[in-house]
């Protein structure tokens, strides 16, 4: 007992995964390369900031989506570009293997694999590029943590079956599923299903191609959910398919966690901020315990919501959960019976938000909470008792390139040292740790704006919002930090 304590005591453990996160449609390019199909991010266009409105311009609707196919819009699509990780991937594996990375988390496409989706057999040069990205990860013992859905439904899916709205996903998604734990089972370990799968009630074309114009009658609440439910089950069976096929293999699930307050300790703040947490956490709590919470049960009845199931589709879920929960982490949120009297405030994923006096907010309006990490991480680990996962965190900010070409992102370095801060405390309060994977690494293209100044990297990308530059890679003096960080097992802030 007491050598088990010290060991806690001493922090971060000795197998601690260190490292970064990117997803395929931010950082890959290539979009029409090697047999590549479109997905729902390759749709999405740059809009300039003064008509995005608070933050977000991530949806698209159908008639859209035609009319780009046909050539009848000019707009320009930054994901399909990224930063041409497609061919630069060995070089910026070896940056991340000179910063010390222990594990690199990425996005497979699944459109790279079956580029309609529904194809009879996987895209040759698809596979035999992630061959070459995970070998070059093995050639520097970097270990791959991978998902299976970034916000990359293959744009054929969204449009034949209208995404994950139809079931008819959820064996496409096993097949796909299926294919790459095979042809990888040797090079990957670590696995998660869907990125931030709570995305589909903030943007079910994001999170999973579902077009809700075309679902007249039903709200867009009702549609999410149902898509939800898709997802749940198609989960739970890659799970089930990954430990048939490599007994080691761990699957997580992967949550956008927003830790909410209530903005006073009136009891009804109080409660509308457990509510909203609910809401949060509902998705890990199917993941983890296999069922619909009660609380969830009676919000559906009361908001006229009901999910369409199959015989036999709860018992998959409790049959297979996760070995693991992910999440990203950015920031809190505060909530108010009466928001009208509070100032409003955005950020990654948050609604009906009102402004935090205690904490200061980034270049894009997000409320900078470090306890909050460790918060939420005692409050995940004390709901599961599984291990938790940090797999995004990060500080989206304008970067200036000083005339000798340095970058002097203090900002960032006081970002993520605080946050790792906190991951340690929450780490001696006893939470099971796995590792830390800061979002992104390198300079990527934006999911919530698709713009390219919005950087988060150590390793700053030359490209603009306008899609100009060398695409040089450089260092940021953040780069060095966290090299000293990584080699010091977060000692050495």
């Amino acid at each position: 007992m007491t050598n088990n304590l010290s060991k806690k005591m001493n922090g971060f453990p000795a197998d601690f995964l260190w490292g970064g996160a990117t997803a395929a449609n931010q950082v890959e390019g290539g979009y029409d390369a090697g047999g590549k199909g479109l997905t729902t991010a390759d749709m999405v266009p740059f809009v300039p900031k003064a008509q995005r409105g608070l933050n977000f311009a991530i949806d698209v609707n159908s008639d859209y989506i035609e009319r780009a196919l046909k050539g009848e819009v000019e707009d320009r699509y930054p994901k399909r570009d990224g930063v041409d990780f497609y061919n630069r991937y060995e070089e910026d594996i070896e940056l991340f293997a000179e910063m010390g990375f222990k594990a690199f988390r990425l996005s497979i496409n699944w459109a790279r694999i079956f580029p309609n989706g529904d194809d009879a057999v996987p895209n040759l040069e698809g596979l035999e590029f992630y061959d070459r990205v995970f070998a070059a990860l093995n050639k520097h013992g970097i270990e791959p943590i991978v998902t299976l859905s970034h916000y990359e439904t293959p744009l054929a899916l969204s449009r034949k079956h209208n995404g994950w709205y139809s079931r008819e996903l959820i064996p496409l998604f096993v097949k796909y599923a299926e294919t790459v734990f095979n042809r990888y089972r040797h090079q990957v370990k670590y696995w998660i299903t869907f990125n931030e799968i709570n995305m589909m009630g903030h943007s079910p074309y994001t999170g999973g191609g579902v077009l809700i114009d075309r679902i007249p009658g039903r709200t867009k609440e009702q549609i999410a959910y149902q898509a939800l439910h898709h997802q749940f089950v198609a989960s739970a069976l890659v799970t089930k398919l990954a430990h048939e096929i490599d007994p080691s293999a761990q699957v997580g699930c992967m949550l956008a966690r927003t830790q909410t307050y209530p903005v006073t300790n009136n009891p009804d703040d109080v409660f509308l901020a457990q509510h909203y947490n609910d809401l949060n956490l509902f998705h890990t709590d199917v993941h983890v315990h296999g069922e619909y919470p009660s609380y969830m049960n009676r919000y559906f009845a009361e908001n006229d919501i009901e999910i369409q199931k199959e015989i036999g589709d709860d018992e998959i879920l409790k049959q297979y959960p996760v070995d693991y929960v992910s999440l990203s982490y950015y920031m809190s949120k505060s909530v108010a019976k009466n928001p009208e009297n509070y100032e409003a405030v955005s950020g990654n994923l948050v609604t009906y938000a009102v402004k935090n006096q205690y904490l200061d907010t980034s270049d894009w309006g997000w409320q900078i909470d470090p306890k909050g990490l460790r918060i939420t991480l005692r409050d995940m680990y004390n709901r599961y008792r599984k291990p938790l996962f940090v797999v995004e965190n990060g500080l989206g900010a304008y970067d200036k390139v000083e005339e000798d070409g340095s970058i002097h992102d203090t900002y960032r370095i006081d970002y993520l040292k605080k946050h790792i801060e906190q991951m340690k405390e929450a780490v001696l309060d006893g939470v099971d740790l796995m590792g830390y994977t800061a979002w992104g690494p390198i300079d990527l293209i934006s999911m919530s704006t698709s713009e390219m100044s919005k950087r988060y990297g150590f390793v700053y990308v030359d490209q603009d919002d306008e899609g100009n530059g060398t695409l040089n890679r450089s260092k940021k003096d953040s780069f060095d930090w966290y090299k000293r960080v990584i080699a010091t097992n977060g000692e050495d802030l």
